[in-house]
């Protein structure tokens, strides 16, 4: 049995939602993209084999401008060997799946990225 308090007037529980590994994963993506890519899509799945358990993440982002699509570029080539620092999970495997890089009628880059995280034991 547990006893609520009453609240003060005027206030309400709220809870307080964690962050994910996948919110955590989509921080880590924004600042290698240097704040210049925006995630338009984001999916998550379990994953598992023998010995680990994690999620595979399929993240697509899109780079608008000129400025944008250079740091999309810098963000191409930086992802395979990024050392991720995402709390109780290891990154085992980051992947640029697709591209699509268009300069008319302005520059922007689109770009799927697959990751597997791993659960840290």
């Amino acid at each position: 049995m547990s006893i609520e308090r009453p609240l003060p007037a005027g206030k309400s529980r709220r809870r307080i939602r964690r962050a994910s590994a996948g919110d955590r994963l989509a921080i880590a993506l924004l600042r290698l993209s240097e704040h210049h890519g925006q995630i338009v899509d984001q999916s998550e799945r379990a994953w598992a084999s023998i010995t680990f358990a994690g999620s595979r993440h399929t993240v697509c982002m899109l780079f608008a401008g000129e400025n944008a699509v250079a740091a999309g570029e810098r963000f191409i080539a930086a992802l395979p060997e990024h050392e991720f620092t995402i709390p109780g999970h290891l990154v085992a495997d980051a992947t640029v799946a697709e591209v699509d890089h268009r300069l008319l009628p302005s520059p922007r880059l689109a770009v799927r990225c697959e990751l597997l995280l791993l659960e840290d034991a």
